[in-house]
């Protein structure tokens, strides 16, 4: 096998030549097949210190650092900027739970092939040193997965619960009144907010599907709860907030960045804003 190994590279007819005389072969290299890159390992992780340290994100792993690097003209295998990126501690650091995990196959699908056929809402809450725990609301967009609207209130009831919604509909549907958004499907949890009278009824007067993720499956809401994850990792356990308009400012400024900055795998590493625009033009 080492000789094979060794020699692969060399044309058959000088392998074959140098056997027949009872001779080894020299090889010409010990490379691996397909294209040659022009940077060795020490400088490609110094593109990849500089494209994490460009990055407005902190959690980005080997596939999202590989795409970053082709508008640079630098273009690796994925399984080489993995080895180097596990090499020098630069992965994303991965949640790993105590417990085994069910089926997660769901012998279907959550994602859409259009925008504002289902979004996903979910709430989270954050702490402020003057206002003391104070929640988030958002609603992300199934296909697109972009954050169609938020909300930051100190008293998480039904009503902060629909503000996301109402701000989706007025975005994306082009007004807010009875029926304007038949088709629309919204997956929510079973909190006290969204199986509240008020908040499932407005959902009806929207012409809104409500469609409740099954208890015990916080998955068939995976859309929201990927972006859940994100907006903690990335923002919400980075910030000592001081007040709940601080956590305000700070908080659309990240979904900000986060719909036209964070890419999306699914989607040939695009955004959410460049998807949007790009299924939006194929529509019309």
């Amino acid at each position: 096998m080492t000789m094979i190994s060794e020699v692969w590279l060399i044309p058959r007819s000088t392998v074959y030549a140098a056997r027949a005389r009872g001779e080894q072969p020299e090889p010409r290299e010990r490379l691996k097949r397909g294209p040659k890159t022009e940077l060795s390992d020490e400088e490609l992780v110094l593109e990849i210190r500089q494209v994490l340290g460009e990055s407005d994100f902190l959690g980005e792993g080997h596939r999202k650092v590989r795409a970053r690097l082709r508008p640079k003209g630098i273009r690796v295998g994925k399984n080489r900027v993995l080895r180097l990126m596990r090499e020098n501690a630069l992965l994303a650091p991965v949640r790993r739970g105590k417990h085994p995990r069910g089926d997660r196959s769901h012998s279907g699908r959550i994602t859409t092939d259009a925008p504002n056929e289902l979004w996903g809402t979910d709430a989270t809450r954050f702490h402020t040193k003057e206002d003391g725990w104070c929640w988030f609301f958002g609603a992300v967009d199934h296909c697109v997965t972009d954050v169609v609207g938020c909300h930051v209130a100190k008293k998480g009831d039904r009503w902060a619960a629909l503000e996301p919604i109402r701000q989706g509909v007025r975005a994306h549907m082009a007004g807010y009144a009875p029926k304007i958004a038949l088709g629309l499907g919204l997956r929510h949890e079973w909190g006290p907010q969204y199986t509240a009278h008020q908040f499932q009824g407005e959902l009806r007067w929207l012409g809104i599907r409500s469609t409740a993720a099954y208890v015990g499956e916080p998955e068939c809401n995976g859309v929201a709860e990927r972006f859940m994850r994100a907006l903690k990792e990335e923002c919400l356990y980075l910030h000592d907030f001081e007040s709940l308009e601080e956590a305000r400012e700070v908080i659309a400024k990240f979904v900000e960045c986060y719909n036209r900055g964070w890419l999306l795998e699914r989607h040939g590493y695009r955004t959410p804003a460049a998807v949007r625009e790009a299924l939006t033009l194929k529509a019309a």
